[in-house]
């Protein structure tokens, strides 16, 4: 099993003002907020742990059949923050692995239950114009879309 979640981060300047009062209360518990206030480039850090939150969900969603908004549940922590970041989710009982990626257009990242199928996760990420107007033929695992960008994972 297996997540996936991207944020066009052009698109998610212009529509999230995640600064006002009470936001980041909502979404992100204390030791999460700390991340993103002490954070070099806070943006950055509010979408990380959200697409980390977003890609684990998925996979948890999946597993258990419960849809539920309760981002606070999903509880993340950041293991290293080089060219690819690693980290994880808990959730109740479970951990989903998470590997994301960030460059000037977007962040993405991918979760499994499983942290060595990281690795085995093949990702395709497309920019409008250029999506696949037939993906679901590829038979991917899991879809995710945002502004301009869509990612499929195999």
């Amino acid at each position: 099993m297996q997540g996936n979640d991207i944020v066009d981060l052009s698109l998610a300047q212009t529509q999230s003002n995640w600064r006002r009062k009470g936001y980041l209360d909502k979404i992100y518990n204390a030791n999460e907020i700390f991340l993103i206030s002490s954070a070099e480039n806070p943006d950055v850090m509010v979408w990380l742990l959200w697409s980390m939150k977003e890609a684990a969900y998925k996979i948890h969603n999946r597993k258990t059949g419960i849809r539920e908004y309760a981002p606070k549940k999903l509880v993340c922590s950041v293991l290293s923050t080089a060219d690819l970041t690693l980290g994880m989710v808990n959730i109740d009982e479970a951990i989903y692995f998470t590997k994301s990626s960030i460059n000037s257009a977007y962040l993405h990242t991918i979760s499994s239950p499983v942290q060595h199928q990281l690795d085995k996760i093949k990702i395709s990420i497309y920019e409008f114009p250029n999506h696949l107007s037939n993906y679901r033929d590829t038979k991917p695992a899991c879809v995710s879309h945002h502004g301009k960008y869509l990612a499929l994972t195999y």
